[in-house]
């Protein structure tokens, strides 16, 4: 790296993570004595932060170092400091270089990272848990986050492409993929309406009095007009002006590295629109209409590092109060890519303040530093068929199977679906005890085998060929907001706000926020209180045990729930599996499930 380039880095300290831990058990747990009795931003700090003392000695390090601006942030979760390369390699004993990796697609990708392990000095090094800010690492985009439905929902051509319900449309496979004879083509985007059906979503819980935190990479154009006019276009209710507030958190960087999940085109078709904080508005929208927004939106030239600011800000909030119970956060972080310890320490200081983490398990199989905390509720993916009377067709775990068809001859191209796994790293929660089987809980570390933390939680829609219709506005060319347009989308990245949404939903009303829910989630375990997400079986029609793809280059289909070793160790199965966690949630009997769950 060119040593006179700019960086700004955090060095995030270590709070007493292990009192905070047991105290964040405490306030989660129904029956104990400080159930629901949640710690202000301020209290925390003061009870399990880090010492000002600590602080104080890591900043002026820093300044004898040669950095400048540097200032602890108001929880004393870290200090930044900024400098040129030379200056932060100097300090932290490394070199800053560039590399040209291979990435899973084929293609090559040039990011920057740090050559080995940062030091500090002994004095300082039992405080630190970790560095962030060296690297800009390739994206993490998911290998089909944007859905294969082609373009917006509009009247059927005379060769349609998408369906505006499942199976609507039904083509023969010639020759057969997979035994498969006939496949549906993928929705053209399901609306409110429809996706509301689907989950039971009732209009007298629509989260009215909760705020739900919304943490992005990139602010969208005209965001409140475009909540807006999805509003009007899918028959909800106006939103309010109060309802919806944007906010920045850290700095503007004139070159964003773009590292978080972006969509993606799915299966070689063009690359998809860039709507992501919008499909979480509208999402959050679509399942809790009067509950209130907060979209939080990063800043910085290191996307990691704001994504993690974003996060983290809304739980300091005004010292007084977290910004919002719910905080969404539809990106992941691969694993390695930041120290696991500076995800874990923000999960548990939200967990003792009542806030719920919710992250997406990702769109790629495996897990994510995001996704496996046990602190944070992961969110899976099903594939998710709707009817024509707005029924619940079908649902299965995301894992879809893609084939080409190239002169008469099917090529099996992989699985792209949803995160879940095992971790290596963390041991099995106390809520995930009884729950999930030991052929899913059990995992070889090193020589040993262990008993850990197995991922999703709980899960909803997330296919791309049955993902919702989101609404953009991009600016013009004067950079004015245009007009009001609509595209399909999908990944985990819906399904998370979608589950944020009915937490709202179920905590209107309530004496006080579920904050850290996986204890209330896993005691509905095998109730009514969720959809069990079946594998599909040989039983069930072919039109629904994939989607037929039809594009300009080559026609290729979806085969449903594949669970191929050579590409995912997830399977779908009765009970927990680690491809949808406990299920989908079944409606008024998720809702009421959950409030009684809480007393």
């Amino acid at each position: 790296m060119s040593a006179s380039q700019r960086l700004t880095i955090q060095v995030w300290l270590k709070p007493d993570l292990a009192g905070a831990a047991t105290f964040a058990d405490a306030v989660a747990t129904p029956g104990s004595a400080e159930f629901h009795h949640y710690l202000s931003p301020n209290d925390y700090t003061a009870r399990f932060g880090p010492s000002a003392a600590h602080a104080t000695a890591l900043a002026a390090w820093l300044t004898a170092r040669g950095l400048t601006q540097v200032r602890a942030d108001s929880g004393r979760d870290y200090v930044s400091a900024t400098g040129p390369v030379s200056t932060v390699q100097s300090a932290f004993g490394v070199r800053i270089n560039r590399y040209r990796v291979i990435g899973a697609n084929g293609q090559a990708t040039v990011f920057q990272s740090n050559d080995r392990d940062v030091s500090v000095p002994a004095s300082l090094a039992p405080d630190v848990l970790g560095v962030t800010g060296m690297d800009s690492a390739p994206p993490a985009a998911s290998q089909s986050a944007a859905p294969s439905a082609r373009g917006p929902r509009k009247a059927a051509a005379k060769t349609p492409t998408c369906s505006q319900y499942w199976a609507q449309h039904v083509q023969t496979l010639h020759p057969a993929y997979q035994g498969l004879t006939k496949a549906s083509l993928p929705v053209c985007g399901y609306s409110a309406d429809q996706i509301r059906a689907a989950y039971g979503a009732t209009w007298t819980d629509t989260g009215r009095g909760q705020t739900v935190a919304l943490t992005e990479d990139e602010a969208p154009t005209a965001m409140f007009q475009t909540l807006t006019d999805y509003a009007r276009s899918n028959h909800l209710p106006a939103p309010k002006p109060s309802q919806f507030r944007e906010v920045q958190s850290g700095t503007s960087c004139a070159t964003p590295s773009h590292s978080a999940a972006q969509p993606t085109a799915a299966h070689g078709e063009a690359p998809a629109v860039d709507d992501e904080a919008e499909m979480d508005s509208e999402a959050v929208y679509a399942m809790a209409p009067s509950a209130n927004q907060l979209m939080v939106v990063g800043g910085g030239c290191n996307e990691d590092q704001a994504l993690l600011d974003a996060a983290l800000a809304v739980l300091t909030g005004d010292g007084s109060h977290p910004s919002a119970s719910i905080e969404s956060n539809s990106w992941q972080i691969p694993l390695g890519e930041v120290p696991a310890q500076t995800v874990h320490a923000i999960d548990v200081r939200a967990a003792a303040e009542g806030v719920g983490m919710y992250f997406a398990s990702g769109d790629t199989p495996g897990l994510t530093v995001t996704d496996s905390d046990p602190y944070a509720l992961a969110v899976g993916g099903t594939s998710l068929g709707i009817g024509a009377a707005n029924n619940r067709v079908f649902e299965t775990g995301w894992s879809d199977d893609y084939g080409s068809l190239d002169n008469g001859k099917w090529s099996d191209q992989g699985v792209s679906g949803a995160g879940g796994g095992t971790s290596l790293v963390y041991g099995q929660p106390f809520y995930q005890k009884g729950v999930v089987p030991a052929s899913m809980s059990r995992v070889r570390v090193g020589k040993r085998i262990a008993t850990n933390r197995a991922v999703p939680d709980i899960a909803a829609d997330a296919d791309p060929d049955t993902g919702i219709l989101t609404g953009y506005i991009q600016p013009t060319s004067s950079g004015k907001p245009g007009p009001y347009q609509t595209t399909p989308n999908a990944g985990t990245s819906l399904a998370c706000p979608l589950i944020a949404g009915l937490i709202a939903d179920a905590q209107q009303g309530q004496k006080s926020a579920f904050g850290f829910v996986n204890p209330l989630i896993y005691r509905l375990a095998g109730t009514r209180a969720f959809h069990d997400i079946l594998p599909v079986a040989t039983s069930t029609p072919p039109q629904d045990r994939g989607a037929y793809i039809p594009a300009k280059a080559s026609t290729g289909v979806d085969v449903f729930d594949s669970q191929e070793h050579a590409y995912t160790q997830q399977v779908t199965a009765k009970g927990y599996d680690t491809m949808t966690g406990v299920g989908t949630p079944n409606g008024a009997a998720f809702l009421a499930g959950l409030r009684h769950a809480a007393r």
